[in-house]
């Protein structure tokens, strides 16, 4: 018991250390599908906070998370590092 506590507190800190926060690493969700994803983040979901989107014009800001980007990747057609814009 008290190794997986100590496994889970170094992992939570060697994240907080990269700069990603346990919580957004444990959250990164994958989606079925763009509609699924969209319920969530109506402008979907872009990798970096410089990205720019290559589809055209879009209603919406897409919310930055590198981690549930990853998890998407699949769903970013035009391959602009944004999943599933509107």
């Amino acid at each position: 018991m008290k190794k997986m506590i100590g496994c889970a507190l170094i992992l939570s800190l060697s994240l907080a250390s990269l700069g990603v926060p346990a919580t957004e690493a444990a959250a990164a969700k994958k989606y079925k599908n763009c509609t699924e994803l969209n319920k969530d983040y109506k402008g979907g979901v872009a990798r970096a906070k410089g990205v720019k989107n290559k589809g055209g014009k879009t209603k919406y800001t897409p919310h930055v998370s590198k981690a549930l980007y990853d998890a998407n990747k699949s769903k970013d057609r035009d391959k602009d590092f944004i999943a599933c814009e509107r």
